[in-house]
Order: structure tokens, then C-alpha cells, then sequence
């Protein structure tokens, strides 16, 4: 009868167990999906028109893997569950990026992260631009377009290549010499379409240029192809306007999106205005050294504004701190250019020579000295949190100049002292080339301002979608941005949106922006791919590629 009571315990606490459990922990069944509709959208003939994001551009390279997880890859994915056609693209031939003409490598190889920074992957690219692909392709991406190569005849002509007078991204995938993206695109009769990113290039090539038109690498850069002068805002109106007329003239809907401000971008707020650190051994023993130097000039400065000849001597003078991170030197061409005043002033000084022997040099060279920091410090001043520094500036900061170095020698400097005055933002003013001033920011701001107007105007006149990928990089670039189970930012490396290269985006990064697309289309046209589940899961691809992978 014990063993009989303990048993029928058990039972009982069993089954409340049992009970408490069903009663408590019971979950219910989620609420079904509604089911998927394509709205008032034929999307059996998708096309993608566009630049550098639209061909899946990643960490400074196309590859076959950034190809496919390109944004109009995944948008074609969830078009498939609604009667959406294939989507051909213009594949590379490796994982390795970079690109060929003739044999001759005109475009690097992808980056990778070293576990330190960004570095150019060590291969060799195999994709010849010469090896001409056959089309069409529903990926019209093109990177390095502006908004009028779009309607360039020629844009895409191989003999243009190698003088610069065509893109070798469309060269290898045009239908002929003479056609122009649009007309490959229109020629495909697509009963849908996407235009991405106009726009975006006809201001970024001025900005990685530091406002200069400079082309820093020497290889193919798309970011800077044909030019980089901001675009006219009514250029970009006419060339806008001419796509989406183009594209719309079959009955077809679309989906554009405008243009971000490119500068909160991490090419352009990676690197600090201040990176000049004291307790870095190559620069603070040197701090009393170059506060001497350019005491010399700050007193210039003062006695140039007492007379007159400048209004604000303060914003010329330079002083490195010995406690806290210093600001570089940078050159400003909107100072007035007083080069000839400082020469003037220093060899007026009674003290000047006596100041030349102090480095060695004998004091017959003080006119020679004078005229040299005239003509290095007649626009300069330190940068101010203001002023934005494209990324490749990280790695010269400090560095000998050598065009400048072989000039100061060939002025009959000793090498020791041509090498001192030659430093990169610390005793050589860094140029424009590597530095976005505030005016240049705003010649930014107001173009990307102007386009977004024609673009916003136009979508609404012709019943398109519009994604506003400029409220997009806002929010990513301040709070972060939440899709699925991740918060995404602009951080160059940890934030998960833009990729090595500080501009494109991750392949996680195309699926956030494919979703916004849906976002953008479910509103417009009726359909319902967010709120049925049919959107790219952005764990399910990487921030990141493996050198390994090539």
C-alpha cells in the first residue's frame, strides 16, 4: 500500500505538472501570412538600370559573388514567386575582381580585411574587358555611370577604352559600339524596371577626388570615370527625365530611388581632422621643433592682419598640442593665396637669418627658405571638424611627400631638411586632392538636393515607387538601421552596411536595400511581399569575403 500511495503521488504530480504546463507555457499558433500578391505588376520582364550598387559593386570590385548577391538578384528572387523571368548578369570570370584590357590590369583586385585594415586582395585579375559577352542582360548596372552615360551612344566602345572616352564595365557587355545603356535596357521591352543610383556618381567623383578631379590610383576608379565636375542639376534633369520615359513607354511600372548625401558615407568619416598623436614617437619629440617653425609663421600672420593684408590671422596659425591629438595641416584654396606677403615679411626680418642657421643651413639661404614657406603656406591652415577626409589620406598622413622632397632638394636643400619640411599634413600642407573643404560639402549637398527634386517629381508624375535611400543612409549613418535581426550602420568595417572600400555596400548591406525596394513597391503598387514574408533574410549573407575565396 506504500509503494501503491508513493506511485499514485507520482501520478498526481504528473499530470498537474502536466496541467501547469499546458496552461502556462502554451503558445499559440501564429498568425498566417496573408498571401502573395503581385499588386498591379507584371514582373515576368524585370530590368535593372544603374551604376555601381545596381551591378552588386563591393569592396572596390565586381566579382561573381558580389554579382550575385547584387540587389536586383535578390528584388528577382522574390519577383520569381509572382511569375518574375530569369535575371541574367554579366558574370565575371573569378571571385578575385579587377579587370584586364589587353592584358594589362586597368581595375585592382577586391579588398579584404586583413585583421588590421582593408588591403588589396594579392591576385591577379582574368577578367579581359576585350572578351566581349553575349546579352541581354536584365542587369544593366554599370559602375562609374553618371546620369547622361546613361544616354551616351559610344559609352560602351571598346576603342574608347584605353583614351578614356568609355566605360570598360559596359564595353564588355554592350551590344555594339554605338548603342547606349538605356537602348540596350528599353530593347528587352522589360514590363518592369529599377533605377538606381542616378545621380549618385555625378557627385561622387568630385568628392573622392577632394573637389580636385584628381585620380588618385591611377587605375580604372569608377567613382571617378569621365570626369568629375559635379553634373548640372538640369544636365541631370534632361538625362533623368529621358530614362523613365524610355522605360515607361511599353506600360511598364518601376521603382527608383533617389540619392543619398554622399558624404556620411565612411569614405569620407573614417579618418579623424585630428589623428596627430603626442604619444606617437615618430611626432611628439618633434611637437617644440615644429611649434618653433611655425611660430615664425603665426607671427607673420599677426603682423599681416595688423596691416591689413588678412582678416583673420587666427585661422592661419597652426600649434600642435604636446597633450592632446593635434589637427593636420591642409591646403584651402578659398584662403587668399598671400605666399608673396610671407616671403615678403620674412626677408624684411632682422631675426629670419638667424632662424635659417638654427636648421643648419647658412644664413645666405634665408631668401631661398623665405620663398619656399611662402609658397607652401600661402593657403593654409589646421583642419577643423569640418572639413572630411577621404579614406586613401589614411595612408599618407605623415608620410613623406616625395614630388615635394624631390623638389626642395633640387632647390639645394640637404636631403635631411628636404625630408623634414616634406611630411604629409604635418610640415607639408595636405592637398586638396585629399580633403573635402565645407564649400565643396556644400556644392555637394546643393547638386544631391537638385537631383533629388527631378527625381521625387518624376516618379511622382509617372505613378513610380520611389525608395528614399537618402533617408536610408541617414538613419544608418546616425541611430543605425534594423532589418530582421540586425542593426546595420556606416562604420567602416564593424557596421555591416558599406563595405571595405568606404562607399558600396555589403552584399547584407544590397539585401537591406532590396527590402526597401519592396518596401518602396508593396506601398505603390498593391502588392505585399513584405507582409506575406517574401523579403531577403539579411543573415543570410555576408558582410565580408574570404581571400580565400577567388
Amino acid at each position: 500500500m506504500k509503494t501503491l500511495k508513493y506511485i499514485f503521488l507520482s501520478a498526481v504530480l504528473i499530470g498537474f505538472t502536466s496541467c501547469n504546463e499546458d496552461e502556462f507555457d502554451y503558445t499559440p499558433d501564429p498568425e498566417p501570412l496573408p498571401e502573395l500578391t503581385a499588386g498591379s505588376v507584371d514582373f515576368s520582364k524585370y530590368i535593372a538600370v544603374g551604376a555601381s550598387f545596381t551591378a552588386g559593386y563591393t569592396d572596390g570590385a565586381v566579382f561573381m559573388a558580389s554579382q550575385t548577391n547584387s540587389f536586383p538578384n535578390i528584388l528577382n528572387q522574390q519577383f520569381s514567386y509572382v511569375g518574375g523571368g530569369s535575371f541574367t548578369q554579366p558574370l565575371t570570370n573569378d571571385n578575385i575582381g579587377g579587370l584586364l584590357f589587353a592584358g594589362n590590369v586597368i581595375a585592382n583586385p577586391r579588398l579584404y580585411f586583413n585583421g588590421t585594415g582593408p588591403v588589396v586582395l594579392p591576385a591577379t585579375p582574368s577578367t579581359e574587358v576585350t572578351n566581349v559577352i553575349s546579352g541581354p542582360f536584365n542587369n544593366m548596372g554599370v559602375p562609374g555611370a553618371k546620369s547622361f552615360h546613361i544616354v551616351a551612344p559610344g559609352y560602351g566602345n571598346l576603342a574608347g577604352v584605353p583614351i578614356g572616352a568609355a566605360n570598360p564595365y559596359f564595353a564588355r557587355m554592350a551590344s555594339s559600339s554605338s548603342t547606349t545603356i538605356l537602348a540596350d535596357a528599353v530593347a528587352q521591352n522589360p514590363t518592369f524596371f529599377t533605377l538606381s543610383e542616378i545621380g549618385g556618381n555625378d557627385v561622387l567623383s568630385f568628392a573622392t577626388s577632394g573637389g580636385t578631379g584628381v585620380d588618385q590610383t591611377g587605375n580604372f576608379d569608377p567613382s571617378t570615370y569621365g570626369g568629375n565636375d559635379i553634373t548640372d542639376p538640369n544636365v541631370f534633369a534632361q538625362a533623368f527625365t529621358a530614362q523613365v520615359n524610355a522605360l515607361t513607354s511599353n506600360g511598364a511600372k518601376g521603382a527608383v530611388a533617389n540619392v543619398p548625401y554622399i558624404t556620411s558615407l565612411p569614405h569620407f568619416t573614417t579618418v579623424p581632422y585630428n589623428p596627430l598623436d603626442p604619444s606617437n614617437p615618430s611626432f611628439g619629440p618633434l611637437i617644440p621643433t615644429l611649434n618653433g617653425v611655425y611660430g615664425q609663421l603665426n607671427q607673420v600672420y599677426a603682423y599681416l592682419e595688423s596691416v591689413g593684408a588678412i582678416d583673420n590671422a587666427a585661422e592661419r596659425s597652426v600649434v600642435f598640442s604636446s597633450s592632446s591629438a593635434s589637427a593636420v595641416v591642409i591646403s584651402d584654396e578659398t584662403l587668399p593665396n598671400i605666399s608673396a606677403q610671407i616671403a615678403g615679411v620674412l626677408n624684411a626680418s632682422p631675426t629670419f637669418p638667424a632662424f635659417v642657421q638654427s636648421f643648419g643651413l647658412p644664413a645666405a639661404a634665408a631668401p631661398l627658405v623665405a620663398n619656399l614657406l611662402g609658397n607652401f603656406y600661402g593657403q593654409s591652415r589646421q583642419a577643423t571638424a569640418d572639413d572630411l577626409f577621404v579614406l586613401p589620406s589614411s595612408s599618407i598622413i605623415g608620410q613623406v611627400n616625395q614630388t615635394t622632397y624631390a623638389y626642395l632638394v633640387s632647390q639645394g636643400l640637404p636631403a635631411s631638411i628636404a625630408g623634414q619640411f616634406s611630411a604629409n599634413g604635418v610640415t607639408y600642407p595636405l592637398e586638396d586632392k585629399w580633403v573635402l573643404i565645407p564649400s565643396e560639402q556644400m556644392a555637394i549637398k546643393t547638386a544631391t538636393d537638385a537631383y533629388n527634386n527631378t527625381i521625387s517629381s518624376v516618379a511622382s508624375s509617372n505613378g513610380l515607387a520611389l525608395v528614399d535611400f537618402k533617408g536610408i543612409l541617414e538613419q544608418a549613418s546616425t541611430t543605425g538601421i534594423s532589418d530582421g535581426d540586425f542593426v546595420l550602420n556606416t562604420n567602416l568595417v564593424t557596421g555591416g552596411l558599406v563595405s571595405l572600400d568606404g562607399i558600396h555596400l555589403t552584399a547584407r548591406g544590397y539585401a537591406v536595400m532590396a527590402n526597401e525596394f519592396l518596401k518602396a513597391i508593396d506601398a505603390t503598387y498593391g502588392s505585399n511581399f513584405v507582409a506575406a514574408g517574401y523579403k531577403a533574410n539579411p543573415g543570410d549573407y555576408p558582410t565580408n569575403y574570404p581571400p580565400t575565396l577567388q
